[in-house]
């Protein structure tokens, strides 16, 4: 079940709504579990008892972690080894197995393997728990019904972002409600949804388009790494706005997971911004562990590439992914140790060139094999191209409005001057008054997208 769909908008959500706020609060654990479960189940009914496994698991590794502190290394290896060794199994098994097929030419079989929706995701979130216990940081849940409610919360079960059982830990049983803060997350899912169905899928469909030219041109090549750029973008930021407004309305705050990434003055600045939940993951619980930047200069280029490597492998069992994760890791350490000072001082040149990296980076993450990858790149920079033709030029025309909202909406800029008018008594009376009837026909539109529109993927349900 996806968000951006007329099941859930009308007939999951509100019912869920009704049956949380209806019974007291000390039934709303389990309220939000059923309904997680069964949001899963809708989707993934095969799988279902990969992910009940997952809660069973890790709550008793918390559990015997705090009881035999003597034996705590053991345990936290055994459940690492069987979480991770699942994960290995359902996305990387067939990679693995192609790869040795092909390297030594062996005919080792493919499984017919279907893998489980978002379990990278629950994954690092339940081994962040089990970690932070051996820690010390964090106490165990106090029964297993409130960790699975934790583990399968659905706003964030299937595409994040990852949430740490410290930030949820106090709202797990004690959490408030009011108006203002339901009104809060309503917002944020409508703006989320808006992002997702109004300019993400709508940018998806001009890539397609683009990919059907008769006579492909070099700007019809960088309009659609554009497209895809915005695309991705708008997909999972959207998702994500919508995952921690359904957390307002419940009464939880989860931390953002994107901060305008697309305006970054550098890659290490991009990577402060986006996706957060993940590269503080990968930094928490790999970088620090493998000795960060404290054993010198050489380790500390080793544990960069190990971590990008990781994270590339996280979003797919593809070389595209491997590519695009090295690519990243390459620029971080370009940037660290040759151009950071330049980019400090000519912060303009720094924000053109971040942005065109990132734009060849989604390039990578967007196609299937290397040597499509080498087909787009040589279509980027073939200047024996025509620079563009008529149909290129229908297309842009056709999609210029959308590209122009997608280029204002990824900074800042809109909310700065919401602010400013929020900050004046003139303006908060006028807010106060569009801004509920703005939000109702923005829903109204996007009600009328998604039941028009055939084309409504979630980009980071695969991962």
């Amino acid at each position: 079940m996806v968000f951006s769909s007329i099941t859930f908008l009308y007939y999951f959500l509100p019912l869920c709504l009704l049956c949380y706020f209806l019974v007291p609060a000390r039934f709303r654990n389990k309220i939000l579990l059923v309904f997680s479960l069964f949001f899963y189940f809708y989707g993934e009914s095969k799988y279902i008892i990969i992910l009940i496994f997952s809660c069973i698991l890790n709550y008793y590794a918390g559990q015997l972690i705090l009881k035999y502190p003597k034996h705590k290394k053991q345990i936290l290896i055994a459940s690492l080894l069987i979480n991770f060794g699942l994960l290995f199994y359902f996305k990387y098994f067939n990679f693995f197995i192609t790869n040795i097929n092909h390297i030594f030419q062996t005919n080792l079989p493919i499984l017919q393997i279907i893998m489980p929706i978002g379990i990278s995701f629950f994954t690092f979130q339940a081994t962040s728990y089990v970690i932070d216990i051996y820690k010390g940081e964090i106490k165990p849940a106090k029964n297993l019904l409130d960790f699975a409610t934790y583990l399968t919360l659905f706003p964030q079960l299937i595409a994040g972002p990852i949430v740490r059982y410290e930030t949820v830990e106090q709202e797990m049983n004690k959490r408030t409600t009011n108006p203002h803060l339901i009104a809060k997350g309503l917002k944020r899912f409508i703006l989320g949804l808006g992002k997702k169905v109004l300019i993400a899928n709508l940018l998806g469909s001009f890539a397609e388009d683009l990919s059907t030219l008769v006579t492909p041109t070099l700007l019809s090549f960088w309009l659609k790494a554009l497209a895809y750029t915005f695309q991705i973008y708008y997909d999972f930021s959207g998702y994500s706005d919508m995952a921690i407004g359904l957390g307002f309305i419940f009464g939880f705050h989860f931390l953002e997971n994107f901060n305008y990434p697309l305006t970054a003055k550098s890659i290490t600045d991009f990577w402060h911004r986006w996706h957060i939940s993940l590269s503080t993951w990968f930094r928490d619980y790999l970088y620090i562990p493998l000795g960060g930047n404290r054993h010198g200069k050489k380790k500390q280029i080793r544990n960069i590439l190990i971590v990008w490597l990781a994270t590339g492998l996280w979003h797919g069992a593809s070389w595209n992914f491997i590519i695009w994760g090295l690519y990243f890791g390459i620029l971080l350490l370009i940037e660290k140790f040759i151009l950071q000072k330049f980019l400090d001082k000519h912060k303009i040149l720094g924000h053109i060139s971040t942005f065109i990296l990132i734009l060849l980076s989604f390039v990578i993450f967007e196609t299937d094999s290397i040597a499509d990858i080498i087909f787009f790149f040589k279509g980027l920079f073939d200047l024996t191209k025509p620079f563009t033709t008529i149909e290129t030029n229908f297309y842009l025309k056709n999609y210029f409005i959308i590209l122009c909202i997608a280029f204002i909406g990824m900074g800042p800029w809109l909310k700065r001057l919401y602010n400013k008018l929020n900050n004046t008594a003139i303006g908060q009376k006028i807010l106060n008054i569009l801004e509920p009837i703005s939000l109702m026909i923005l829903l109204f539109i996007i009600t009328s997208f998604i039941i028009d529109d055939s084309y409504n993927p979630f980009l980071y349900f695969r991962f």
